[in-house]
């Protein structure tokens, strides 16, 4: 036995077979509700790997999940890896183009996509040669070049029976779509274990062989209920799953993210573990505990965390005036990097983002990946189990990992410093960072500030070409329902108290709602297309 995500799975369900594994709850729909114990979960997945080897897929050829949440991804997901087919995401709100372009750039030879998604499917598949096997979930469409979900989880055997599998085994997530086209990261299954999973162990020491993980299950107990809310397309989702069934306990899912129905299910479920992405999905749920859900009884949550955007200090404290017992935990990692760290509790109150990194996460110079100084700025970088590059980008990888004194690192997107006691301060992503005229602004200070304005509900900082400065700082706004309208002087004011000078914001538009990803990502090219068009002139 290796670290084979697999494997590891395997090995849990041995132990606990009759233990419930995974909820689902269709919701925005009929409510339905499905719940598989780890047998059946197991032999579900166990369908679909034979399925897939019988249709003519071969180990390491590549599949792409084109669905939403629901059962079907996880055991797709699983049924890819026993079988040693490597698994996809697929963002579901691309169009045709940019789905041409991941099929393609991916080498799809299969796709596993939802019914709802079937004119994008047929559209992009002229354009596709490789993708040869397709799979619908649901719908009674005329794609007749898919095969009904239903049909081949019938025809696979439920029985185990696959090859050897290793822990080289590849895991590719793809990433970003909001300043350019996606990208894949390549993952080794047993440096994804450790990097992105934790090692079985998140919040303890990591498992020191393969086995370990089964003999802590089976001394442990359950009671434990995982809440991932963002789509499982996003890498954090799945990998928040695997992390409640590596401690062999349940997870649990919705379709889509519905705030008050998800308050409803931490009650009816006794959530313990919600994860999330940023204010985009914090922020709707205190609006429910404040209106139509108010009284809910969430005592059985203990965490909610956060990764992929910044739960800002604003909303962070309203949420714990309604429920002071729940910790916070804003987790900074990515899809190149597996999990670094998580912020102090004074992150976000007049400080930047700080966080109490994991040994193997420096702040380096990205021309000489030698560590900076105390308060020099340099790029995030991690060593150990990083992964093997991006798929089909050799130039890329290049200029993303590196080796230095015998080991491989990844070089991240984010700007930080590192103060005397070793703590990170995360500026930003450099790609997104605003130069105006020579001084450089990284958006997510100014959106923590533009957030605390009582007023304000939602926030995106962008640059836009100036004649004068090279670039100013725009703020694209979402009010509060029933807010006034502030004018641009009124908002300078009040970051004025909170932001240096040249980092204040020079034009204000208003918007009716902020654009972002379905996991609650900040979609930046959207907003400079916003701040741009905009007939209100600079101040």
């Amino acid at each position: 036995m290796e670290y084979n995500l697999a494997d590891l799975f395997e090995s849990v369900v041995d132990v606990v077979p009759d233990r419930e594994a995974l909820v689902y709850i269709d919701h925005p729909g009929t409510g339905a509700e499905r719940r598989l114990t780890y047998a059946q979960l197991d032999a579900a997945a166990n369908r679909i790997g034979h399925h897939l080897l019988d249709a003519g897929l071969r180990p390491g050829e590549h599949l792409g999940l084109h669905l939403y949440n629901g059962i079907e991804y996880l055991q797709t997901v699983f049924g890819c890896l026993k079988a040693r087919i490597v698994p996809v995401n697929v963002n579901y709100r691309y169009i045709e183009d940019e789905l041409v372009y991941l099929y393609r750039d991916a080498d799809l030879v299969a796709l596993v996509f939802d019914a709802e998604f079937d004119d994008r499917v047929a559209a992009s598949l002229p354009h596709c040669p490789k993708l040869r096997h397709l799979i619908r979930v649901g719908g009674d469409g005329d794609q007749s070049a898919a095969v009904p979900f239903t049909e081949a989880e019938a025809g696979g055997s439920p029985e185990r029976g696959f090859p050897v599998r290793s822990g080289d085994d590849q895991f590719i997530i793809y990433t970003g779509g909001t300043t350019g086209m996606p990208k894949g990261v390549m993952w080794r299954q047993e440096d994804l274990f450790f990097s992105g999973l934790g090692g079985g162990a998140p919040t303890g020491e990591p498992v020191t062989k393969p086995q370990e993980l089964a003999e802590r299950v089976a001394a442990g107990g359950d009671g434990i209920t995982f809440f991932p809310t963002p789509p499982l397309m996003h890498g954090t989702s799945t990998l928040t799953s695997f992390i409640g069934f590596n401690f062999g306990q349940r997870v649990v899912l919705h379709r889509k993210f519905v705030p008050e129905e998800v308050l409803r299910t931490i009650e009816k479920e006794k959530v313990t573990s919600i994860s999330l992405v940023g204010d985009a999905m914090l922020r709707p749920l205190i609006d429910a505990l404040n209106g139509p859900l108010k009284g809910t009884d969430c005592s059985s949550v203990f965490s909610v965390s956060s990764s992929g955007a910044v739960m800002s200090e604003t909303v962070r404290r309203q949420f714990q005036e309604l429920l002071p017992n729940i910790m916070l935990l804003n987790n900074y990692g990515s899809s190149e990097s597996g999990f670094n760290g998580t912020a102090t509790n004074d992150s976000g109150a007049g400080q930047s983002f700080r966080i109490r990194v994991n040994p193997r996460t420096q702040v380096v110079d990205p021309a000489t990946h030698v560590p900076v100084a105390p308060g020099e700025v340099g790029r995030v970088a991690q060593c150990g189990h990083v992964p093997l590059g991006y798929y089909n980008d050799p130039a890329k990888t290049a200029d993303t990992f590196f080796e230095r004194d015998g080991e491989r690192w990844v070089l991240l997107g984010d700007m930080a410093t590192v103060d005397e006691e070793g703590v990170v301060n995360v500026l930003g992503r450099g790609s997104q960072c605003i130069n105006t005229g020579g001084e450089k602004v990284y958006p997510e200070e100014v959106e923590q500030a533009l957030k605390s304005h009582p007023d304000v509900y939602d926030a995106l900082v962008a640059g836009v070409p100036d004649a004068k400065w090279g670039h100013h700082v725009a703020a694209v706004v979402q009010l509060r329902e029933g807010a006034a309208r502030p004018s641009l002087e009124d908002v300078q004011s009040f970051c004025r108290t909170r932001l240096a000078g040249y980092k204040i914001p020079r034009q204000l538009v208003i918007t009716q709602s902020v654009r972002r990803s379905p996991s609650g990502k900040a979609d930046y090219r959207w907003a400079r297309e916003v701040a741009a068009a905009s007939d209100v002139a600079p101040a």
